[in-house]
C-alpha cells in the first residue's frame, strides 16, 4: 500500500497537493498547481530554489554543491527537482 505525502505552499495561493511518496517533484508539479518554477529538472541550473520544512533525506553531493553556490547560507534551501518527499512538506520558492 502506498503512502502519501501532502506537499504545501504557505504564503501563496497554491492549494496543498498530495504526492505518493518518493516520486518525482518536477514530474507533478506545474505552473498551475504550484508556485515553484523549474528549468533544467536535473539540479544544475537552480531554478527551483525552494526552501522546504520537514522531515526529508539530505541533499546528495551534487545538490549539496549546488546549494553551497545558491544559498549557502540558507539551512532549509533545496532544489524541488532532487528531492525525494518522505513525509509532509511546506515549500516556499527562494529567490525571485
Amino acid at each position: 500500500m502506498a503512502e502519501y505525502c501532502k506537499i504545501s505552499f504557505p504564503g501563496s495561493d497554491f492549494v496543498p497537493i498530495t504526492l505518493e511518496c518518493h516520486k518525482s517533484l518536477s514530474e507533478h508539479l506545474t505552473i498551475q498547481n504550484s508556485p515553484v518554477l523549474f528549468g533544467c529538472r536535473t539540479g544544475i541550473c537552480g531554478t527551483c530554489l525552494v526552501e522546504v520544512i520537514g522531515d526529508i533525506p539530505p541533499p546528495q553531493p551534487d545538490e549539496q554543491e549546488m546549494l553551497e553556490t545558491l544559498a549557502a547560507n540558507h539551512a532549509h534551501a533545496r532544489l524541488a527537482c532532487q528531492l525525494d518527499v518522505t513525509s509532509d512538506v511546506l515549500i516556499r520558492r527562494l529567490g525571485g
